[in-house]
């Protein structure tokens, strides 16, 4: 029996304990990692993860003594590639991939290395002058062309395939170029979590589209639900909804008249009025709506019939004084000349030698001055107001007879 090194068994046995310690193990590939650049990512990475390098074989050794506590762990061993170490967090396994990740930083390649994944030489230009580099892009299965007088790339060229050893010609062009394939960093290839592995192609998420995904998988769940009915505290106002529009149309269309159809009806109405109206050519006016409402309008209406009333009774007081104004004028018109006539009469007497009486003149002439004539306190102050009017009488009708206004 082979005599086994004791540092060997503490190796293994500091590897068992690891994995029996926490929850999540995994795998990471440390090839190629520089001395300065381990060190560095050890202490970014120290108090989230534990880390341990060894070789292949002890690693190995190490998870099967754990099967048996870790139901599946032993699938870890065919990832065990390049220089393995073990990696040991309480995280889950896609924010343990996201922290390694982030660590990584771009390198150039060397000759012998293994690309990382594989290596795309882009089309586009270049700052080549024409000349060899044309025979050696070519070399490399690159196509190229002459635009503007410098060398460019016609199309997309794959010059390396994932896990190929890179040429020393291959290394160099890519330097000229300045494409750095190399990832300088821990390298995850597979994570243990209850029972189940995950690689590094399902660890490796956009997080962006996982999140798109995820909004889209829930509105398909929500518009799904709503569909079928099922209720649930999330849904229940968007179920109502629905059914209340479902409920509202099957009113409509049953021309059932409910506070909430009222108006919907009414124009839908009106709008059947007017296709009529328009396809028997009747036309049809509509009075401007009011914008005051039934009670102002009630108001108004009263008012304005107040208004008109209270005018209608001023014009009646109007034209009652100025029909009676018009009838005084009228009547006094009237007597006015009746007395002139009078007058004019007793002139002509007078003139013919008929002289009137003094009874007459004192009749006419109260009669001309109507109830405006003074009431006298005697008598004799009456005879010579009677002798003074009839001389001014006598006056006035020569005075007549010589215009010949008069005749005798």
């Amino acid at each position: 029996m082979a005599h086994v090194a004791e540092y060997k068994k503490e190796i293994v046995k500091k590897i068992v304990g690891l994995i029996k310690s926490y929850p999540i193990i995994g795998i990471v590939n440390m090839e190629n990692l520089p001395a300065p650049q381990l060190q560095r990512l050890r202490g970014q990475l120290r108090g989230k993860v534990e880390l341990f390098m060894a070789k292949r074989r002890l690693i190995s050794l190490a998870i099967d003594n754990t099967k048996d506590l870790k139901p599946g762990i032993e699938n870890l061993k065919q990832y065990l590639s390049g220089m393995p170490a073990v990696i040991c967090t309480n995280d889950n396994p896609f924010m343990l991939f996201k922290v390694l990740k982030k660590s990584k930083s771009t390198a150039p390649a060397k000759p012998g290395q293994k690309a990382p994944a594989d290596i795309v030489v882009k089309a586009g230009p270049t700052s080549f002058a024409p000349g060899p580099i044309i025979g050696e892009l070519g070399a490399l299965g690159i196509k190229t062309g002459v635009e503007n007088g410098k060398v460019a790339i016609k199309e997309d060229a794959v010059v390396c395939k994932e896990g190929q050893p890179i040429s020393a010609p291959l290394a160099a062009m890519l330097t000229r170029l300045g494409i750095e394939p190399m990832e300088v960093g821990l390298d995850l290839k597979a994570v243990y979590e209850n029972g189940t592995i995950f690689t590094k192609d399902i660890l490796d998420i956009d997080e962006e589209e996982f999140l798109r995904s995820i909004s889209e998988a829930t509105k398909y769940a929500m518009n799904l639900s709503v569909e079928i009915g099922y209720t649930t505290r999330d849904n229940i106002e968007l179920i109502l909804t629905k059914l209340h529009n479902e409920a509202k149309t099957v009113a409509l269309e049953a021309a059932i008249i409910t506070d909430i159809t009222r108006d919907d009806l009414l124009a839908k109405a009106h709008s059947e009025m007017l296709s009529l109206a328009s396809t028997a050519n009747i036309e049809i006016t509509e009075k401007p709506r009011s914008e005051t409402t039934k009670e102002e309008q009630l108001d108004a209406n009263h008012q304005t019939k107040d208004e008109k009333l209270e005018k209608s009774d001023e014009n009646k007081g109007e034209d009652g004084a100025q029909l009676k104004q018009l009838n005084s004028k009228d009547e006094k018109n009237d007597k006015i000349e009746e007395n002139v006539k009078k007058l004019v009469e007793m002139t002509k007497r007078k003139a013919a030698g008929n002289e009137p009486t003094t009874e007459e003149l004192l009749s006419s002439v109260d009669d001309s001055k109507g109830k405006e004539t003074p009431k006298h306190v005697n008598g004799k102050n009456k005879i010579d107001d009677n002798r003074n009017e009839q001389k001014e009488v006598e006056r006035l009708a020569q005075e007549l007879v010589q215009k010949g206004t008069l005749r005798k």
